[in-house]
């Protein structure tokens, strides 16, 4: 996909863990090495890798900011991270994604034809933190947010594609994150090999359209 315009990457790496007793999420172990390592790997070709969060070990051309407030939401991570893109792409990325790749990244990038694009995964719901946008429309929406504000209210002022990509059936989902203990034991199994993937479930079945009663 050499035809892709360049890109920057901006990745929240802060929050504070509290269901994983207050640990800095990024920086547990998948696989033998940080899950920060993993999706920095998976951003390798953009220009410019911002990290937004504490202090950190991260490679040396690596940028790293701290959002302000510090602790003060995804909102004022994104602003941060936008302050550091010279590029007019940008995609935003959650910084405790184990299977993140490379792949899943150019995926997106080629999926951008207009304000943005995002994940939607096996469930339908929609991953905000898992998106490639035009900058300037991103700067816009989160320019003028004062206090903390979800993601979803402040990206819904874009126009935003959706895209559910197919995972392997051999390989765990890209979206798959590491918000408790569970499913940090789940990624760990996985990457291990010693868990097999989840299989999305089932769509509900929709029911069947009848005719109304013939009243003639």
């Amino acid at each position: 996909m050499d035809h892709l315009p360049p890109c920057s990457a901006v990745i929240l790496a802060g929050g504070r863990a509290a269901r994983l007793g207050g640990q800095a999420k990024p920086q547990l172990l998948v696989g033998g090495r940080p899950i920060l390592s993993a999706v920095l790997d998976a951003v390798a070709a953009a220009e410019r890798r911002i990290v937004v969060g504490p202090p950190q070990p991260v490679p040396p051309d690596v940028v790293l900011v701290r959002e302000q407030p510090p602790g003060g939401g995804p909102v004022a991570a994104v602003r941060a991270g936008l302050a550091e893109v010279l590029t007019d792409v940008v995609v935003v990325l959650a910084g405790d994604l184990p299977f993140l790749t490379a792949d899943l990244v150019a995926g997106l990038r080629a999926r951008l034809t207009g304000e943005g694009v995002l994940v939607v995964d096996d469930t339908g719901r929609d991953q905000y933190l898992l998106g490639a946008w035009r900058t300037d429309a991103l700067r816009a929406a989160v320019s003028h947010v004062q206090g903390p504000t979800s993601l979803r209210r402040v990206l819904g002022s874009i126009a935003v594609r959706r895209w559910r990509p197919e995972a392997p059936a051999d390989a765990p989902p890209p979206w798959l994150d590491c918000d408790t203990p569970a499913d940090l034991a789940r990624a760990r199994a996985m990457a291990d090999g010693h868990l097999a993937p989840p299989r999305p479930s089932a769509p509900p079945l929709l029911p069947r359209f009848q005719a109304p009663p013939d009243r003639g």
